[in-house]
């Protein structure tokens, strides 16, 4: 009899519990938490990756919200859009498709100090015929490592 008693109370308790229907959001929270913690670890990691090595000047230091394209060229003349290689003809194709058309992209072109200035005329004449109105040339300071200066605006 105790045994049919135990079984009632058992069938009668099953039948009024509900399943419980709220999500646990505690894994979820502990997930974002670590993309987070990644993505704040490399981000400053994910700079422009082309080794330049930029001239010197004594010149004032551009300030901007938006964050600006940048094309390199390297010791060798080679172009880069951020970190992919693209020919010259190809440029203002490339750089199309990137902005949408967007003319009022801030582009930082970065030459290295070794190749011809011609070179770095060349692109920066490209882009400018190309209708992209705010284009400036990265240098460094003389008293710092590495800083924006003005350019073409």
């Amino acid at each position: 009899m105790a045994n049919n008693i135990n079984d009632n109370q058992f069938k009668s308790i099953r039948r009024n519990s509900r399943p419980i229907s709220e999500i646990n959001v505690t894994p979820f929270v502990d997930v974002m938490l670590v993309l987070l913690v990644i993505f704040m670890v490399t981000a400053p990691l994910l700079t422009v990756g082309v080794e330049v090595e930029l001239p010197k000047t004594k010149s004032s230091v551009i300030g901007g919200s938006d964050e600006p394209l940048s094309i390199s060229i390297d010791a060798g003349g080679v172009i880069f859009i951020q970190d992919t290689e693209v020919k010259l003809r190809s440029l203002v194709a490339r750089l199309d498709a990137i902005t949408q058309e967007n003319r009022d992209i801030r582009i930082f072109i970065r030459g290295d100090q070794s190749i011809n200035y011609g070179r770095v005329l060349s692109v920066m004449g490209l882009i400018k015929s190309a209708g992209y109105r705010k284009i400036a040339l990265l240098t460094r300071r003389l008293d710092k490592p590495s800083t924006i200066v003005k350019g073409d605006q």
